[in-house]
């Protein structure tokens, strides 16, 4: 008889209140097993979790439950990435302490996870805000300074000089600070820095050794680090230099060029700028209107290139009748190379824009294979590609390669005002890591400055140094400058008076080791090596495409720097690497205000969608599908579709409608299409389970058909397991539902009534079913489990061992073709001979009809695949 219809509402709650009374989840370092460690980058907590969260919180459960049910030791934590300007701006507008509104949101977003039936370690749980965790993040910095890794030094910032702090250069939009509005001015200011160039080389090297990380990811990874070989060239510097300064270092990778140069621009901030502007005041002007820019690559990348005369000039290094102007440019980085590059236009869009705009010369000195050496020009579009030098002197005819090698011959063995002309040097785009930031809500800087001892690192004994509760945000600028007492401190070396470093470190650092403290979060020391040796690294690490770059590169940068100063014995914190797509949904907008999807009413289908506002019916219009924002309303609340649905319905849809690493598009036909599914499996256990009986679990020899749904469900069991190895989650939903249509079509009750041997063979299948689906709506298959009767949890139970027998086909169905056009098919034994073959085809109606009594010309078999007669 039809049974209720399943209810997540009232099953999910009781299950994750089993799950956390059995402590099921809670790992231990010694347990037996093979150790397996999967970990989802953690959230900031922002106040609610959205639907990226459910889908890439989903995906990593699916390959925790599923390692589990395959014997092995898991570690599964989560924790809060809690340091940020998020709280200090909420603090500013709500007058709200940081903490207060950080751990509220945590609150929060903690019984929202817990709503999804995610098989976490919550006794691992922390927050980078916590004291007991930025204690330990102190001692990494002190034992990093006592190595040489950590440094104080001047370095170049972006200054809102209405807010009064450093900005980060995503916070500087067109020129002005992103919340004050204020033109940003470029400082020399003293900041920490982290010395990430130290392992420059092994960090480039290493992306070669990481099998398991996207390709795009290493390629993004390689870009930054930017290692490239070049060649030091001394430019002299001809009569009416400034005193002191005889020659311009240039470093560039296209030596071979030279004899295209058409002009030399150093930095705003270059020595040679700078005392030039002493004695130029309109040079003076345009250096400081360049230091108004941002400091970001991309920003000077894409800002106009303008550029100074200086009136200077140099002598070309191989003709010394040969001078080129000297210009300061504001798209030239004094922290890249030298500080100084020469422009070849013809072959660089960045010169070349500025030969243009300034009426430099354009002279093409790289010649394609094919062209005319006397018509071949260039326009408007540099030429970058390989050819043969020409227009080059004794470099003619030879590719670019040999050009830079005869240069830096002749250089290396020139001198100029006594040294070398030239010098062979790599050089990396990577840069130290700034982690000064003018802010109250991150991790102090355990320093003191003492006036007799300088710069002094806290004693360790007197850690945490910790942030102080009483504070205010009336004024722009970094509270902890205004405190009445907590800078107060004494050195420790000379006992005298000393302040503490008011800067806070970048929130970077906090989730740059976090993995690591996952591995002994109670320990005194950041880590205990010995469980991080054993847990690390991360077999399976999953999260956004955004973090390709600078968190997984600090995670690089920071597994070396605790492997130096003896917290961990390893080279790379993550094993696997997975990027997950983003949660998209359709934008909805009257007029020029965004309406939620939770407000509007969709009707029709296709072409004829219409969308009308439930609170007045006024026509809403349907927009292009984008990346779920506040901004734009396109939110789709996962706490609202829990309610609706139930936590395995989301879990299910986000895992099924697409690859994980592509965009999901968020549908309403969507997840009711998943919660139908959920209904269908709970029928189908529930209504077979009532004919079956304890009796059931064993049988005589088993019919055809019940041995085509043990085939049915082995070969599922073997290939969902195979596609979350590869996290290859729709593919193995997309196996589901064909077990499902199977079973539901042969285990009817009049089957099971005259089949005794497909009773049995039916229980297995629905053991089967319900572990395979276990990881991805674990709910769902307790409540299916207990069904079945079956003992303890489905949470607990090992994943379904495959009769290898059963994954091969004793029959195979072969197209037959006439003359290389397909007729029909054939089914044959799968060990039949080619003579069987053979002699079942010229048996087979069309075959004897197209012959006409003749005999075949010859029979093509390419076993497994294809039959052909050729007549």
């Amino acid at each position: 008889m039809p049974i209720e219809r399943y209810n997540p509402r009232a099953a999910e709650p009781r299950w994750q209140e089993r799950w956390a009374q059995d402590r099921l989840f809670e790992t231990r370092t010694d347990a037996p097993g093979e150790k397996y460690y999967v970990l989802e980058m953690f959230p900031y907590p922002s106040g609610r979790i959205h639907m990226g969260h459910v889908r890439n919180y989903a995906m990593g459960d699916v390959v925790a439950r599923y390692k589990r049910a395959k014997g092995l030791n898991v570690l599964h934590p989560m924790g809060w990435d809690a340091f940020g300007m998020p709280a200090e701006n909420a603090a500013m507008q709500n007058k709200v302490h940081p903490a207060e509104w950080t751990y509220q949101n945590i609150a929060t977003m903690r019984a929202q996870l817990k709503s999804m039936g995610l098989s976490l370690d919550w006794s691992r749980e922390f927050a980078t805000c916590d004291v007991e965790y930025y204690h330990r993040q102190q001692m990494l910095f002190l034992d990093l300074l006592d190595k040489g890794l950590a440094y104080r030094r001047k370095s170049k910032v972006n200054w809102d000089p209405v807010d009064n702090t450093v900005l980060a250069n995503e916070q500087v939009i067109d020129g002005r600070g992103w919340r004050s509005g204020a033109e940003v001015e470029q400082r020399e200011l003293t900041q920490w820095f982290f010395r990430i160039t130290a392992f420059a080389e092994e960090l480039l090297a290493a992306l070669d050794h990481l099998p398991g990380w996207p390709e795009k990811v290493r390629l993004m990874q390689r870009n930054w680090i930017g290692r490239s070989e070049g060649l030091v060239v001394r430019w002299a510097l001809a009569a009416g230099a400034p005193a002191g300064i005889d020659d311009l270092e240039v470093f560039t990778t296209r030596p071979d060029t030279l004899f295209g140069a058409s002009f030399l621009a150093v930095a705003a901030d270059h020595p040679l700028a700078r005392q030039a502007a002493e004695t130029n005041s309109e040079l003076a002007a345009f250096v400081e209107d360049v230091k108004r820019g941002g400091t970001s690559a991309a920003e000077i990348e894409t800002a106009e290139k303008r550029g100074f005369d200086t009136g200077l000039r140099v002598v070309h290094p191989f003709d010394p009748d040969w001078t080129l102007p000297v210009y300061v440019a504001n798209f030239v980085l004094m922290d890249y190379g030298t500080g100084a590059i020469f422009g070849c236009p013809a072959h660089d869009q960045r010169d070349l824009d500025f030969a243009r705009k300034y009426a430099l010369p354009v002279q093409p000195v790289v010649l394609p294979e094919g062209a005319d050496p006397a018509a071949f020009a260039v326009a408007d579009v540099a030429y970058d590609g390989e050819g043969r030098l020409f227009h080059s002197r004794f470099l003619d005819g030879l590719t670019p390669a040999e050009g830079f090698a005869e240069v830096a011959r002749r250089l290396e063995a020139a001198e100029l005002h006594g040294r070398r002309q030239a010098e062979r040097r790599v050089n990396f785009r990577l840069r130290d890591w700034g982690i000064s930031r003018q802010r109250y809500w991150g991790c102090p800087i355990p320093v003191l400055h003492c006036d007799t001892c300088g710069v002094v690192p806290e004693a360790r004994e007197n850690l945490p140094v910790k942030l102080p509760a009483d504070i205010d945000f009336d004024l722009p600028g970094n509270p902890l400058d205004r405190h009445p007492t907590w800078r107060h401190a004494t050195c420790p070396q000379c006992g005298g008076a000393a302040r503490r470093e008011t800067d806070t470190m970048d929130t970077f650092v906090d989730s740059s080791w976090y993995f690591a403290r996952f591995t002994a979060p109670q320990a005194f020391e950041p880590t205990d090596p010995q469980a991080a040796n054993a847990w690390l690294p991360v077999d399976q690490y999953i999260g956004g495409i955004e973090h390709a770059i600078l968190h997984l590169l600090y995670s690089r940068f920071f597994t070396r720097a605790m492997r130096a100063t003896g917290h961990l014995d390893l080279d790379e914190p993550f094993k696997g690497l997975f990027t997950q797509g983003m949660v998209v949904h359709e934008t909805y907008r009257i007029g020029r205000d965004w309406v939620a999807p939770a407000d509007i009413r969709i009707e029709g289908e296709g072409a004829s969608r219409r969308a009308s506002r439930l609170s007045d019916g006024a026509a809403v219009e349907i927009g292009s599908i984008e990346k779920m924002s506040k901004s734009k309303k396109n939110v789709v609340d996962p706490d609202d579709i829990i309610a609706s649905y139930g936590a395995d319905t989301a879990r299910w849809f986000m895992l099924s409608d697409s690859p994980p690493e592509r965009d999901v598009i968020w549908t309403e036909a969507g997840a009711e299409g998943a919660h139908r599914f959920v209904q269908r499996v709970w029928r189908l256990i529930g209504e077979t389970a009532e004919t079956l009986g304890e009796h059931d679990k064993g049988g005589g020899e088993p019919s055809p058909a019940a041995v085509a749904i043990r085939r049915a469900a082995h070969r599922t069991a073997a290939g969902v397991g195979d596609d979350i190895e590869r996290l290859a989650f729709n593919k193995g939903v997309a196996r589901l539902y064909e077990l499902v249509n199977a079973l539901s079509a042969a285990l009817s009750p009049e089957a099971l009534g005259r089949d005794p041997s497909l009773r049995p063979a039916a229980r297995e299948a629905l053991s089967v079913l319900v572990r395979l689906v276990a990881p991805m709506m674990p709910h769902l298959a307790e409540e299916c489990w207990r069904a079945l009767g079956e003992p303890g949890l489905a949470a607990s139970a090992p994943w379904p061992s495959v009769d290898p027998a059963l994954l091969v086909d004793d029959e195979v169905t072969l197209p037959v073709q006439v003359n290389g056009k397909k007729r029909g098919d054939i089914t044959v034994p799968a060990k039949a001979t080619k003579d069987e073959i053979e002699a079942a085809t010229l048996a087979l109606d069309f075959v004897i009809e197209a012959l006409a009594g003749a005999a075949p010309k010859r029979i093509v078999v390419v076993p497994g695949r294809i039959v052909n007669v050729v007549v």
